[in-house]
């Protein structure tokens, strides 16, 4: 199913047909891998960082949305995937700088898709797992010398 996925991801990327991609998902139980991708992006959070997970985190959140659509779902999905996996097109130890634009471009790609979709229930979820991940982005010092 990754594999689908990440091909669904580049076929869209590069306006090319999806073919018969999408009819092998169709019954996909989906539950059952936002577990795993789960799990992943723990992982993937500790090292990563604030500003490099948050997207992560919505897009999440927007595929497990039920009102989500099965094509929204392969892409979120292999995005997120491409980005917290160790595989990519442009690996970062040969192509440094350039290894990062791969996962940028798909990054972006998604949030230009699904950014309408993202509620602010959702952004604050991701904000108050990354608060309790991270600590608190800003703290407030209150001024007592009045």
């Amino acid at each position: 199913m990754l594999t689908i996925c990440i091909l669904i991801l580049l076929a869209m990327y590069f306006h090319r047909p999806l073919g018969n991609l999408l009819d092998k998902l169709k019954n996909v139980r989906w539950e059952e891998h936002f577990a795993s991708l789960w799990a992943q992006i723990i992982r993937f959070g500790k090292s990563a960082g604030r500003a490099t997970l948050r997207p992560i985190l919505l897009f999440y959140f927007v595929m497990t949305d039920d009102k989500t659509t099965t094509l929204d779902r392969a892409l979120i999905y292999g995005c997120i995937a491409y980005v917290i996996l160790p595989y990519s097109l442009l690996p970062r130890a040969v192509f440094k700088v350039l290894g990062v634009l791969d996962e940028t471009a798909a990054i972006m790609f998604i949030y230009n898709r699904v950014h309408d979709k993202i509620t602010p229930d959702m952004e604050l979820r991701a904000d108050n797992l990354l608060d309790e991940w991270f600590g608190h982005e800003y703290i407030c010092i209150p001024d007592d010398s009045r």
